[in-house]
């Protein structure tokens, strides 16, 4: 019998392991010179722009909505489908979120909606991209100039991603980036936000360890409130080894997608992500996503997930419907209010993608979900 099949999970190597020993061993285990080095890889990596690393990507949207001067009054605009990391910092540092539709098979949020959703109190646009075909970058930073908004590019799950030949986080406004271990590289736990130039990056800095601040005479000064979201030399270290195999890990993603969609795309009856035109590799592709036809099935989605489940094979929900949510309802969410957002939260499944897997992997999630769907047909 085949084994447990993940849906996500890390390659981490032993030259990886070894220099993770070699930090323990080497006494810079809070933030030193490896977080240097790994900001360092991942600016060039952005285009040259100035990044700074921080514990997570929740940790990196917190910073970069403070970093624009947001709280309480302003009102920040963001899809209803993403994962609550955006709406809980939005609320946190004293701010209303405005949510809008995405569009249903690229979740991309609606731009026409952004537009239609601008008030006089608006700050800010937080757009979660997602594995595939990003959204029109050129229309958003257009949309965001004329109403002179600022743009935190959600891009948790999109790095390596790329739009006209520039990486995700290399042009732009703000971008936050997630290393969990279930995203295309990963540090274990860490982020990291993109800023524009030095001045940012000092106050980011400020802003991840304290609001602390230093002195000609290297005395310490506050002047904001700051968190500590300060990363660890151990992180950073795996996150800059990752970093190096960022390409051999998209390649192998790209692979299994290619096959997914060989698979799928002809005969299954669940909604498919948009499937890149030959020779597209702007597409990261950290999760590959379907909609389940309920309206066509005897089972219910939590069913169709444990059939998996007993076959070996672990599947994913990503996402709620943001405004559905007990925070989200607050703020006036309501059930019918984005069909497209409710639609995703109530079908979706995630299946397996990592680059553990094989071609045989996908073979065996593809023929097991058209088992368990014909036997599941109404």
């Amino acid at each position: 019998m085949a084994g447990y099949l993940k849906f996500a999970g890390p390659l981490l190597d032993e030259t990886t392991l070894a220099g993770v020993d070699a930090v323990l061993r080497s006494g810079h285990i809070a933030s030193g010179p490896w977080v240097q080095k790994f900001e360092a890889r991942l600016s060039a990596f952005c285009g040259g722009r100035p990044v700074r690393v921080l514990t997570s990507a929740t940790a990196a949207v917190e910073v970069a909505l403070q970093l624009c001067g947001i709280g309480p009054g302003d009102e920040v605009i963001t899809s209803a489908q993403s994962f609550f990391t955006v709406l809980n910092m939005i609320v946190k540092v004293g701010a209303t979120p405005v949510f809008v539709d995405c569009d249903l098979v690229t979740r991309n949020i609606d731009l026409r909606q952004i537009e239609a959703a601008i008030t006089p109190r608006t700050r800010a646009i937080i757009p979660t991209h997602y594995p595939g075909a990003l959204v029109d970058m050129d229309a958003l930073f257009a949309l965001a100039q004329r109403h002179g908004l600022r743009v935190i590019e959600d891009a948790a799950l999109v790095i390596g991603s790329r739009w006209k030949g520039r990486n995700v986080g290399a042009f732009g406004d703000l971008t936050t980036f997630s290393f969990h271990p279930n995203k295309n590289i990963t540090s274990i736990e860490g982020g990291a936000l993109v800023v524009n130039d030095d001045a940012e990056a000092k106050r980011v800095e400020a802003l991840r360890f304290h609001g602390i601040t230093y002195l000609p005479d290297r005395t310490r000064d506050v002047a904001f409130p700051g968190g500590k979201f300060n990363l660890p030399d151990v992180n950073a270290r795996i996150g800059h080894a990752q970093l190096e195999r960022l390409p051999q890990f998209l390649t192998r993603r790209r692979a299994l997608v290619d096959r997914y969609f060989a698979k799928l795309a002809t005969d299954s009856p669940c909604v498919l992500p948009p499937q890149p035109k030959d020779g597209d590799d702007g597409h990261s592709w950290n999760m590959f996503c379907v909609l389940l036809p309920l309206d066509r099935m005897t089972i219910s989605r939590k069913q169709f997930r444990d059939a998996l489940e007993v076959r070996g094979i672990a599947t994913g929900v990503s996402y709620e419907a943001l405004h559905l949510c007990t925070l989200g309802r607050r703020y006036g969410g309501h059930e019918g209010q984005f069909p497209n957002a409710e639609r995703i939260a109530r079908e979706t499944v995630t299946l397996p993608l990592h680059p553990g897997m094989t071609e045989a992997d996908v073979d065996r999630v593809c023929a097991a979900v058209a088992e368990v769907l014909a036997a599941g047909r109404k």
